[in-house]
């Protein structure tokens, strides 16, 4: 069977920074679609460590090597810009039962902001089931050892972050 169209989908997300788990879900969600749009949010609501740059930056080396990946920044209603990409799939990590309630609600939200999107939720590797960019932020800012959940890249700017703050 051959489809007679290219789907794009649009992977949404602080990336604050950009973790393993992050890319583990890039990686496995760039197989499954024609495009992958790793979506950087510029505004939110969460106060970030790295700024716009500094993440956009992060995500284009994790995307480097799938060439269906392209980074992109948005800011407002992710509807709006899933809307303007022509994308017809939102895609969303599980990490653990607690990450479910919230995600159900904003896919049911989104649906109907844009019934023509469907919301995919993939779940992350077993060794990146509980690494979350905030998480990996704090263990972080307190002198701990986050080289397990993200990239040397990652790494080496965190470290510069933590030398800054203090």
């Amino acid at each position: 069977m051959t489809r007679s169209h290219r789907i794009t989908a649009v992977y949404p997300g602080t990336f604050d920074p950009m973790t393993l788990g992050h890319e583990d879900l890039m990686r496995r969600a760039s197989t499954l679609f024609d495009a992958l749009i790793v979506a950087v949010a510029a505004g939110h609501h969460k106060r970030t460590l790295f700024s716009l740059e500094e993440r956009l930056e992060l995500a284009r080396e994790a995307a480097a090597s799938h060439p269906n990946v392209q980074v992109m920044s948005f800011a407002g209603l992710l509807r709006d810009f899933v809307v303007s990409q022509q994308a017809k799939v939102v895609v969303r990590g599980l990490r653990a039962v607690s990450d479910f309630e919230y995600e159900f609600q904003m896919a049911g939200m989104n649906r109907q902001l844009m019934p023509e999107v469907e919301t995919v939720f993939l779940t992350p590797s077993d060794q990146y089931q509980f690494v979350s960019g905030t998480f990996v932020r704090e263990i972080a800012m307190l002198g701990g050892d986050v080289s397990k959940f993200v990239a040397p890249s990652v790494l080496e700017r965190l470290r510069h972050k933590v030398k800054q703050a203090n």
